[in-house]
């Protein structure tokens, strides 16, 4: 890890900790990104909550960007995003594989009963059996997938 920087992590940590928090205190819901999304459509009855959450959540990043340039990647100041590089077995371009890769993370958090966020911020922090399970699936995943791979 040649970039880590203990500090933003942490205030990033300490805001999504504090945005779980106040969803799940003030509207009784977990905010588990892919179930907030998920039920966009069809809309359910809840729909103006989730946009909301989801615009804010879209809005409140691209603000951080502007307020401390060079926060993270990307954003005024900060090093470009670069897209992932597809593996060389794969000739169908950048495009078709991150849309590829989407829905397989849409599928696998639809069988998983949720995401990390879900998981791993608010289902580990209510002690939740399932979620702790989860999380381990989800490392044990990343840690294989970083051996075989080596990318980081």
């Amino acid at each position: 890890m040649e970039n880590f920087t203990p500090v933003s992590a942490a205030l990033g940590g300490v805001l999504i900790g504090l945005s779980a928090a106040l969803l799940w205190l003030g509207n009784g819901r977990i905010a588990g990104i892919s179930g907030i999304f998920g039920q966009l459509l069809p809309p359910a009855r809840t729909v103006v909550w989730r946009l909301v959450f989801l615009v804010t959540l879209v809005a409140g990043t691209l603000l951080a960007s502007y307020l401390v340039p060079g926060l993270g990647v990307g954003g005024p100041g900060g090093t470009p995003a670069v897209l992932a590089a597809p593996p060389a077995w794969f000739t169908g371009g950048a495009p078709l594989w991150i849309a590829v890769s989407g829905l397989l993370t849409g599928f696998g958090t639809k069988i998983g009963n949720g995401c990390t966020s879900g998981h791993g911020v608010c289902g580990i922090a209510r002690l939740s059996t399932r979620s702790f399970v989860a999380v381990g699936v989800f490392f044990g995943a990343a840690i294989i997938t970083v051996t075989l791979t080596g990318i980081v």
